[in-house]
């Protein structure tokens, strides 16, 4: 391990007490698993301002495609090979990418999108904490 220049490393540590109000109460709920019929999500972490969650994808499996009033959210591929599909709008023909290790994307409110997986693949998600706002336009699995 590299030693940065001026800093020299301690025999004794002292912690750090931060008194923080809210410390624990929520994530005392997670890590959660979540199973779905696409995979499984993993939410590690759930505040009143954000979420965060690892979604498992098995390939060939898809996502509803759906739109979200308020919940705004980030995707990043942690490892794997997915489509990225949104729409401009409801009716039009979708924009398909590759959404691939390494890439991110971010997906504000009413944006319509969907990911499906080419092979296994685990995408982190950041988010609003919005959980139950989701609007499914189709489904695979017949959800509603």
């Amino acid at each position: 391990m590299r030693r940065l220049r001026g800093l020299r490393p301690r025999l004794h540590h002292r912690p750090v007490v931060v008194h923080l109000p809210y410390a624990g109460v929520v994530m005392a709920e997670v890590p959660r698993r979540v199973e779905k019929p696409w995979g499984h999500e993993l939410i590690w972490a759930h505040t009143d301002r954000y979420v965060g969650k690892v979604l498992h994808v098995k390939a060939g499996h898809i996502l509803s495609c759906q739109y979200h009033h308020k919940k705004d959210e980030t995707m990043h591929v942690f490892s794997g090979e997915l489509i990225l599909r949104t729409w401009p709008h409801e009716g039009a023909a979708p924009v398909e990418r590759p959404f691939r290790a390494g890439d991110s994307v971010h997906i504000p409110a009413l944006t319509i999108h969907q990911i499906e997986a080419v092979v296994d693949s685990d995408v982190l998600e950041a988010s609003t904490p919005e959980l139950d706002d989701l609007v499914r336009i189709n489904d695979r699995y017949g959800r509603g």
